[in-house]
């Protein structure tokens, strides 16, 4: 029987004036975790979030992390965990819902049309704002969900376990370990009974998806030395190796100009596509157009839909990032660069485990390296590594947000998987032993990490009664899996 929703529909549109307000006040924070000058801020973004969620009657904890790591000076972000109800019905199942305050730097000479920390709303409804479509508008959308279930009347559906961070744009340092720690018997998060993560995009613009996969992202550093100090090219130049000819010549070797990955064993780690799942490419809302309005130019690998969807989710992909110690300001300054450091990942896929795929590496670029016959010398390293992850979209958790989806847009989802990497998913997977949802609010022009990033207000606003209504179909989904 499908839950009666009516009520907090009309609550969340009577509301959404007050929604918009909270998204500015958000927004203006300047959350920007990877900035050490900015950490106040990033902390102040998650009281606020404590805030907004206690006056609501939310049981809330600031949890500390510790110091950041190879930035002791720096205390990491709390941890904003809670439930609500605050004591928890046990007639009622429990769903975790994660979320991150932190976001990107942003700067209005970037190119931004509008200050990125102050929210932005156009005649057609896009609210620009750094942070608005990544993530606190999504996160807020839990908040919303509360405030508006209050203000109609209706009885929240189930227990609601939060879990908010403030790194995730600076890989989430020191969350891991909390949350398996709190995943355990007697912790906070024991009686999470299916996780949900509203942390992505739609695949187009207009039709909404479900996300059951993610690709995985080792990022690599090649770092090549040789003088003992930067050279002045005209004094130097044709009398010593120099380390940047030879980085620019190992980086050329890691990947073609189709995008096929060069290194040896790489294709073989990859799991075989199945005929069953090509046809699943065929019927999602999906155009190549769609590609180009994203890219901003008609710069794509490959001619077809199909393609281009498994050049994203279902195989793996290796990009060239930049390079540290070169000289890269406006002018021509004449330097040979005694350093440099080449910077590159691998995005993962099925079933490529991340210690074959950094064996396979090593010894490509060593051996690249060593026939270039140069007296300097290599150091080739793993900064991070995230692996991929898949769950099964025919659990319970998908099929009642399937249904949420239908309720409140009035179509039936795409199931899609994501290129990009969020590594919390297999944490909160691996810790809880439950299924892990991706519940996607924005579209695929939002910018996200990018100048100009928006959400739109209709996204945000019909977002919120889709979390909500997810949390009445889940409730009663029956759970056979």
């Amino acid at each position: 029987m499908a839950p009666q929703l009516d009520a907090y529909f009309k609550s969340v549109d009577d509301l959404s004036s007050n929604f918009v307000e909270r998204l500015s006040q958000a927004v203006a924070i300047p959350s920007i975790s990877a900035e050490d000058e900015r950490r106040p801020d990033v902390v102040k973004m998650g009281h606020f979030l404590k805030k907004q969620l206690e006056d609501l009657g939310a049981h809330m904890e600031a949890r500390e992390l510790g110091q950041q790591p190879h930035k002791e000076h720096l205390t990491l972000p709390p941890a904003i965990i809670g439930r609500y109800p605050a004591k928890k019905d046990e007639s009622k199942r429990t769903v975790l819902v994660y979320g991150h305050y932190d976001v990107q730097p942003a700067n209005l000479s970037d190119g931004w049309n509008t200050e990125p920390f102050k929210l932005t709303v156009d005649e057609q409804g896009r609210m620009y704002g750094r942070g608005s479509t990544d993530d606190k508008g999504p996160v807020l959308g839990w908040v919303n969900a509360i405030e508006a279930h209050q203000k109609a009347g209706v009885e929240f559906p189930v227990n609601l376990l939060m879990c908010f961070e403030g790194m995730e744009e600076y890989g989430s340092e020191g969350l891991d370990d909390f949350i398996i720690q709190e995943c355990k018997p007697g912790k906070f998060f024991e009686d999470a009974d299916v996780c949900c993560i509203s942390d992505n995009y739609w695949l187009g613009t207009k039709k909404p998806c479900l996300t059951y996969g993610l690709r995985g992202c080792s990022y690599y550093s090649i770092e090549i030395s040789g003088p003992g100090q930067d050279l002045h090219s005209g004094v130097y130049g044709g009398t010593a190796h120099e380390p940047m000819t030879d980085l620019v010549r190992v980086m050329a070797s890691l990947v073609d100009e189709e995008g096929n990955i060069l290194i040896p064993g790489i294709k073989e780690l990859v799991a075989p596509v199945t005929e069953e799942e090509k046809e699943v490419y065929k019927n999602i809302d999906f155009t190549m157009d769609n590609l180009y309005e994203s890219l901003g130019s008609k710069t794509g690998l490959f001619e077809s839909k199909e393609r281009t969807l498994m050049g994203r989710w279902r195989f793996p992909s290796l990009s060239l990032h930049g390079v540290e110690g070169a000289f890269s300001a406006p002018g021509a300054k004449t330097v040979i660069p005694a350093k440099v450091t080449g910077k590159f990942s691998i995005r993962t896929v099925p079933n490529m485990e991340p210690a074959d795929v950094d064996e396979l590496v090593f010894k490509y670029v060593n051996d690249v390296f060593a026939k270039l016959k140069t007296k300097n010398k290599l150091n080739v390293s793993l900064q991070h590594a995230g692996k991929w992850w898949v769950a099964s979209p025919n659990h319970p958790n998908f099929t009642a947000a399937a249904k949420a989806v239908e309720r409140v847009w009035g179509v039936k989802p795409d199931l899609t998987r994501e290129g990009g990497s969020i590594p919390v998913t297999l944490t909160f997977e691996q810790a809880t032993g439950k299924n892990v949802l991706l519940l996607p609010m924005g579209s695929s022009t939002d910018a996200a990490h990018s100048i100009n990033e928006k959400l739109d207000k209709r996204n945000y606003i019909e977002g919120t009664k889709l979390l909500g209504s997810y949390l009445h179909y889940i409730a009663e989904e029956p759970m056979d899996q």
